[in-house]
């Protein structure tokens, strides 16, 4: 148990240490480049960029150049575009990136785009670009998956949660410390072995949310992929496919497919020849699928596809939210008092009712996420055709486009004191305007509010994660006190281009109530 508990605390200090360090080449790989160099096989498959004119870009240095805009994407992405929205007063703007500059757009724009025609305004390829989906295989252009969640998960949720509850409840047992006394605990790795086995047991029942080695290889199939993408970023792009080969990261991907045939074929097939049907994401995968989908080894590479977006994103934001609790403990008695009335009007169980009685929990997780997103940027897309906007503006082909959504989210004319943390802002403003209260919850996606993106591609599983995320949060509150070490203050999230994770060395003193609520 001591290994799987430093294991994602020692996964993310590689990552770090790969977004450090300056590429290096071996001798073997100097060989193979001579070679290509002087036979001229091997041509750049980049293309041109081009800017369209007007446009203003953030970060030039006092000679005009992006070099030094570009180095500092990497590490503080927030800060420029937080420069670049200000500078645009919100309008079209540049920032510099490694792989280019990237065009921030208006949100009048995106209603256009939302429903743009996937060949012309590519979401998928921005993730792929992202992540190096060329070698890790991160980005997946399936609908299986988006699909099967939008109409049977979605539509499931309360009939899922009993078995999420009593998954929190052995997963905390399982891998939460004993805290009989004021305990310190790595709360972000912790959080990602629990939401690791929560999210299994919705993919495929307890015979995944049990099996360690697939809790585990969930786990390090993203970290190895988000690893191996960071270090590939650091060679030039005609040497990716070469250097692809010495990268240990990139090696072990196949290895998290092997264990994800051997455990899910087997599954796919003894349910089969058995009938049973379970209600979760698997069987729902098995039921839906279509043509080549229909391959037991195709909805296996999607299951492990799925949590990759699921775990690491869903014990983020618990990660944020016990660090925001600790910086401000005056929220934790409100908090308590409404998690008390609801569990009390049903029964102890946290069903569709009992969520609804939370609006002060929904609006601390939306205020929570609008200062520490896990994308500052959201609705990527890769336009690969000159593409005219209904006012006229023509976005350039080859263009990396997107939303600044955590500068809009602190845009004082859409939300008054942005720079004030006010955990029940949303809360209020439920009250305030009762028929715009749907587009105040965490869940919501809408042009002021793009944390989980927008369209026919926002998040499908928002809904999924955000009861994920409050149980877990509920269980926290009612059987421990929390607070930071002595000395200790928010340990700050960190930037890796345009993601923004909770800090994976911050550590919170944890203690076991008596009480309860």
């Amino acid at each position: 148990m001591a290994h799987s508990q430093s294991l994602t605390a020692s996964l993310y200090q590689q990552a770090q240490k790969a977004i450090d360090q300056p590429f290096s080449l071996t001798p073997a790989l100097i060989a193979v480049i001579f070679l290509l160099v002087t036979s001229s096989a091997y041509q750049s498959y980049s293309k041109r960029q081009r800017l369209a004119p007007g446009i203003p870009i953030v970060g030039l240095d006092k000679n005009g150049s992006v070099k030094a805009a570009r180095k500092r994407f990497i590490p503080d992405a927030r800060g420029l575009l937080r420069e670049g929205y200000e500078m645009a007063k919100g309008g079209l703007f540049y920032v510099p990136s490694p792989l280019g500059e990237r065009l921030m757009l208006h949100p009048k724009y995106i209603e256009e785009l939302k429903s743009a025609p996937i060949d012309k305004v590519d979401f998928v390829a921005t993730f792929q670009e992202m992540f190096e989906g060329k070698y890790t295989t991160m980005g997946s252009r399936s609908t299986l998956h988006p699909r099967v969640v939008k109409a049977q998960v979605n539509q499931h949720l309360g009939d899922l949660m009993p078995a999420i509850e009593e998954e929190i409840l052995d997963s905390f047992a399982d891998v939460w410390p004993e805290c009989d006394d004021w305990t310190e605990v790595m709360v972000a790795d912790k959080f990602t072995q629990l939401v690791g086995r929560v999210s299994s047991r919705m993919f495929g029942g307890t015979k995944l949310s049990q099996h360690k080695e697939w809790v585990n290889t969930t786990i390090t199939f993203a970290v190895d992929g988000f690893i191996g993408a960071q270090k590939i970023k650091k060679y030039p792009h005609f040497l990716r496919p070469i250097a692809a080969k010495f990268i240990p990261e990139i090696a072990k991907i196949k290895n998290h497919y092997k264990l994800a045939h051997d455990l899910l074929i087997p599954m796919m097939k003894e349910r089969k020849k058995t009938g049973e049907t379970p209600m979760d994401l698997l069987q729902w995968m098995v039921e839906n699928a279509k043509g080549e989908e229909t391959a037991e080894q195709f909805i296996a590479d999607v299951q492990l596809k799925v949590s990759f977006a699921a775990i690491h994103t869903s014990a983020a934001a618990p990660t944020q939210l016990i660090y925001d609790l600790c910086e401000m403990p005056e929220i934790i008695a409100p908090l308590r008092e409404e998690l008390k009335n609801a569990l009390e009007k049903c029964d102890g169980h946290l069903t569709k009712q009992a969520f609804n009685m939370m609006p002060k929990m929904d609006s601390f997780l939306k205020e929570s996420q609008r200062f520490n997103p896990l994308l500052l940027i959201t609705m990527e897309r890769l336009v690969h055709v000159d593409y005219p906007m209904s006012d006229g503006f023509v976005i350039p082909a080859h263009t990396s486009v997107g939303v600044a959504t955590q500068a809009v989210s602190m845009d004082p004319k859409i939300y008054p004191d942005p720079e004030k943390f006010d955990a029940f802002r949303f809360a209020k403003l439920r009250e305030v305007d009762p028929e715009r209260a749907g587009k105040m919850q965490y869940a919501s996606s809408n042009p002021q509010s793009m944390s989980f993106g927008f369209g026919r591609h926002a998040c499908p599983g928002r809904f999924f994660a955000a009861n994920e995320i409050k149980a877990i949060m509920a269980h926290v509150l009612t059987h421990y006190d929390f607070k930071f070490p002595e000395g200790q203050g928010r340990p700050p999230s960190l930037g890796v281009e345009t993601q923004f994770l909770p800090n994976h060395e911050g550590r919170v003193l944890m203690k076991k109530r008596t009480q309860g609520l």
